[in-house]
């Protein structure tokens, strides 16, 4: 869980979030309409941003990490409801954010190292600006994307039913055959499902949420019993838990209004989910079905940037020929590991075998990144 969103609205109306920056410093007020970039320097102890006040509208923030170890920025809404974030900022790397923000107190947080709450700063917008309503052609890429999160939710909740069964029966060879499947669907619309604070850690979380003060509970408990012991007699109660957060995911994201900026944001947001997790084996590190993965985030940021695709032709077409040569080049390279219907274990990948993936998705997030900037014109 290292917690990718497609930015959740804090009101009706809300146009995007794409991480924001807080933790601490700055003081003044800040135009959204205009100006450069907020700057926010984020170290390993500290996170300054310029501002600590802005006026509703769009945001650009530019996170800097002066730090040793890579960063997470996020900002929260009441109840740590995630409105936007961005991960895997590496030592010396800068990423800058774009924000739509409606009037409304909210929480920033860097995560230097990537876990806990981070260090969290109080950020206020305030004033009346309206959000410009996305013309007809984002009107229906938002549309067609809805549709998508729609299907991949029907197909988790089957999915997790199974698993969920096979666990409760005891049946350690089918649990573990339906584990990545189930997973899979949870990874493609992550930053939808992760925008859920509440739910997120009790679905996705791993070890570490017992650090901040979590249970640890969901997929990956049940998956470090599968791999570790084989031992699922008493996981009865987890694996109903995880059905019935599910079943609250599903309902909460079919709900969801999303936006042209979240699905830009939350594209380039899966990629970095590969880059900080899958890649490094972190986040299936019982079972190492990491490429399970690997390839859902891929095919959701896919997802995420084909619904944009008549609206990017509009306005930038040699972005569009750079993101689809850079997709087929990810895919060719993940597609020398399949293994049958499946893909290969994240032991069985050599250092070089991981660099040329991890060289792979990094020429792939440059041109994703751009296109938040063309959705926002």
């Amino acid at each position: 869980m290292h917690t990718t969103r497609f930015l959740a609205p804090a009101a009706a109306g809300v146009l995007a979030v794409t991480g924001l920056a807080g933790c601490g410093g700055g003081n003044g007020k800040a135009d959204a309409t205009t100006g450069g970039p907020i700057v926010v320097k984020a170290t390993d102890a500290a996170c300054e941003v310029g501002t600590t006040e802005v006026e509703a509208g769009q945001v650009t923030f530019k996170v800097t990490n002066s730090g040793s170890k890579v960063n997470e920025f996020y900002v929260y809404a009441a109840g740590d409801r995630v409105m936007g974030e961005v991960e895997n900022i590496a030592p010396g790397l800068s990423r800058e954010l774009r924000v739509e923000l409606p009037a409304g107190t909210y929480e920033t947080s860097c995560k230097p190292g990537m876990s806990g709450r981070g260090i969290r700063g109080a950020l206020k917008v305030s004033g009346t600006a309206a959000t410009v309503a996305p013309d007809a052609v984002l009107a229906q890429a938002t549309a067609s994307y809805q549709r998508y999160v729609t299907s991949q939710t029907a197909a988790l909740l089957t999915r997790t039913e199974e698993f969920v069964a096979a666990v409760k029966a005891g049946d350690v060879a089918k649990a573990k055959a339906l584990y990545p499947v189930a997973r899979t669907y949870f990874e493609r619309i992550e930053p939808v499902a992760a925008s859920f604070g509440d739910l997120d850690p009790k679905i996705d979380g791993r070890a570490e949420v017992v650090e901040e003060g979590m249970e640890f509970t969901g997929y990956h408990r049940i998956e470090k019993d599968l791999w570790t012991t084989g031992d699922i007699s008493k996981d009865g109660p987890i694996a109903d838990q995880l059905l019935t957060d599910v079943k609250a995911l599903v309902a909460r994201a079919n709900a969801e209004k999303l936006t042209p900026l979240q699905l830009a944001n939350g594209a380039k947001g899966l990629l970095d989910e590969v880059a900080s997790g899958k890649i490094t084996g972190e986040e299936e590190r019982y079972s190492h079905t990491d490429l399970w993965d690997f390839n859902a985030n891929l095919e959701g940021s896919k997802a995420a940037v084909a619904a944009l695709r008549p609206a990017l032709e509009q306005r930038s077409p040699e972005l569009v020929t750079q993101l689809d040569a850079e997709f087929a080049n990810v895919e060719k390279v993940l597609g020398q590991h399949r293994a049958g219907d499946g893909w290969k274990l994240h032991t069985a990948l050599s250092k070089t075998e991981l660099k040329e993936l991890s060289d792979s998705i990094n020429a792939l997030a440059e041109p994703v990144s751009k296109v938040a900037a063309v959705v926002a014109r």
